[in-house]
């Protein structure tokens, strides 16, 4: 499964996003330090969630990273979160 994939999936189950964009933007990264050779390394999340709003900016950003397990976050080199609630 695509990582992209992964991380839509781990989202989606922990926080039944009202909105959630998953944006692989390794190739804009192609040559800097953490791209690997078919992408996959660096990404920017879009997500809206109700379960986000009584969290400050800290806590959503811990939750995010608490759902996709240090196992898929271990795997991306870099990780751009837009997180609201």
């Amino acid at each position: 499964m695509a990582v992209a994939d992964e991380i839509r999936e781990k989202l989606v189950q922990a926080f039944a996003p009202e909105h959630l964009e998953v944006i692989d933007e390794s190739e804009s990264h192609r040559g800097h330090g953490g791209w690997r050779e078919g992408g996959e390394t660096h990404f920017k999340v879009v997500i809206r969630a109700a379960a986000f709003a009584p969290m400050n900016r800290i806590q959503r950003h811990r939750a995010v990273h608490e759902a996709l397990t240090p196992e898929l976050v271990g795997r991306i080199h870099a990780l751009s979160l837009d997180i609201s609630g």
